[in-house]
This record gives structure tokens, sequence and C-alpha cells, in this order.
């Protein structure tokens, strides 16, 4: 089977290298402000995300409520217990903050758009993944800073929940009941252009991602990081990705789920947003040199996800469907 490259994983690629050569570019003192524009950016990745929400959907999708339950339980509860197990044994500053961007990671909601893609390919239930992949990110909006203030307060003396959630309100949540209350009237609208959306969701993402590394590279964070830590993040979240994966599966059996519904489980249980990590690690982590770092585990798990789930769902696909 060919497998194609991500042209979007290629794109951050090529955002990283261009903020090793000239960090100037997004630093504070540029020219160009990208803090503002990734801001105005942000609300209206999320103004355009609450427009595709269709009510309808979000009604039906209610009645499978155990499924749900266990993608939403998997996201929010299993990835981060599992990266918690480790954090005894992390001893430096150095380790302390690969594991924080691990746990950011595990805390973070599940991908939208390529995991209803991939539950298509698959043959699985696909209303339950729109339904799923959707809500997820509601919900991370007020879960995913919980998980990283439970230990972001004892690190960053500026980690103040109250105006993280209120920024969060005024970036996110408030764009994305605009969009709500306008889907009657400009939904046909969002899902004729969403091709053209998800462009500009995208350089959004890379521009954020570039000013994260451009202020990281310029400070030198990266210099503590060497060929040996990416090595390590890179068979951690392989590790990770296959333990939520087959425990979601495990879960979805023991519960008599359908072929159909397990797939929907374990494609939108076992997966992260890149979207939503690099919006809200611009909130979460706005005053840390770090960030960049932070980030690592999840562009990796983000590449990793993509390619491991493609192979998968092109096997499933070619499976013989038995009428019920």
């Amino acid at each position: 089977m060919k497998m194609k490259i991500d042209k979007f994983i290629l794109g951050i690629i090529g955002v990283v290298l261009l903020a090793y050569f000239f960090p100037e570019w997004g630093s504070s003192d540029s020219p160009i402000p990208l803090n503002l524009i990734g801001s105005i950016g942000i609300s209206l990745i999320f103004f355009f995300y609450g427009l595709k929400l269709s009510p309808a959907q979000i009604k039906t999708g209610l009645k499978n409520w155990q499924l749900h339950i266990l993608v939403q339980f998997s996201t929010f509860l299993v990835f981060p217990l599992i990266v918690l197990l480790f954090y005894p044994f992390m001893r430096s500053a150095h380790e302390q903050t690969l594991w924080l961007g691990f746990l950011f990671l595990a805390a973070l909601p599940s991908t939208v758009s390529s995991s209803v893609v991939m539950v298509n390919i698959a043959k699985g239930n696909v209303p339950a993944a729109i339904f799923n992949a959707s809500i997820s990110g509601l919900i991370g909006i007020v879960i995913t800073p919980l998980w990283m203030g439970l230990f972001m307060q004892h690190t960053a003396t500026d980690f103040n929940l109250s105006s993280i959630y209120l920024k969060l309100i005024t970036e996110i949540l408030v764009p994305v009941a605009l969009g709500v209350a306008l889907q009657p009237y400009w939904g046909k609208f969002a899902q004729e252009y969403s091709r053209y959306l998800t462009s500009f969701d995208r350089s959004i993402i890379l521009l954020i991602i570039f000013k994260s590394f451009a202020e990281s590279f310029e400070k030198n964070v990266f210099s503590s990081v060497d060929v040996g830590d990416l090595l390590l993040i890179s068979v951690a979240t392989t590790a990770l990705f296959y333990a939520v994966f087959f425990l979601t599966g495990f879960m979805a059996d023991q519960l008599g789920f359908s072929q159909e519904d397990r797939i929907t489980v374990q494609f939108c249980g076992s997966k992260k947003s890149l979207v939503h990590g690099t919006v809200f690690s611009k909130i979460l982590f706005q005053h840390l040199p770090s960030v960049g770092i932070m980030l690592l585990p999840l562009m990796i798990f983000h590449a990793l996800q993509l390619f491991i789930v493609s192979v998968i769902a092109s096997k499933l696909a070619k499976r013989d469907i038995i009428p019920t």
C-alpha cells in the first residue's frame, strides 16, 4: 500500500525550520503582530467550528450514550492517568518539562476531522464519530486547563486558572456559541466551503507553531533537547497510542459493542487534536519560554496517529460487512 505524506505535517516541519533559521521573526520585537493575528485567527477557527455543529446531529448522537461516555472517558481520563503513572520518575527540571508536554497531550480533546474521515474509511459509526469529535472539543475547554492546573501552578507563578478560563471563554467559547446560533443561516456556507476553512485553520495553527518555536529557539530552550530525547518521545508516544487504542477496544468488547461502534470508540478515543493543542498552548503557556518543548510530544503524536490509524482504517475498509 502506497502511503501519502500529509501536507500539513510537511508544513509543520517547514515552519519549525523557518523558526530555527529566523527566530527574530517570531520574537516580541517583531514588527508583525503575530499574537494579535493568532488571537483573531483562533476566534475565527472556533466560530467556523460552531457553524459546522448541527443541532440535529447532536440530538441524534445523544442516543448512543454508552459509546459517548467510553470515548470521553478514554480521552479525558484514561490518557492522563497513564501519563500520571510516570510522574514519580521525573527527577530533573528537564524531565519534568517533557513530562508536562506529555500531560498536555494526554489532557487534550480528540481530533475532529481526521477522526470522522478515518471512521468513515473503516466503515464505522460515522454519526457517533461526528458527535464525539465535536463534543470533545467543548469538554476540553473545561477539562484540559484543570488537568494542567494541577501541576502548572507549582511550576509557573503566572498560571492563573481564572484568567485562563476568561481567555478561553472570550476567544473560544463565545465564538463557538455565536457560530452555533448562526448555524441555521450560515451552516450551509460552512459546509460548502469546508475545504477552504480547513486550509484557514491549518494556516493559523502553523503560525502559532512558528511563533512558539521561534521564541523557544531565540531563548535557546532546545539546547537541553538531544537526539536521545526525540527518540524517547517517539517511543513513548507510540506506546501511549497503542496502549489507549487496545484498551478502548477491550472495553468496547466487554460492553458488547458492534464492530462499527468499536471502530468509532478506538479511532475517536485514541486520537488527540493538534488544532486544540496549539490553540490551548497559546493561552495556557503564553509566558513560558519552553512552549516549543511542550508541543513536541503533541506534534510527534499527531504525525504518528495519522499514519497508524490510516493503515488500520485501510485494512478495515476491505472487510465484508454482514447486513443486520
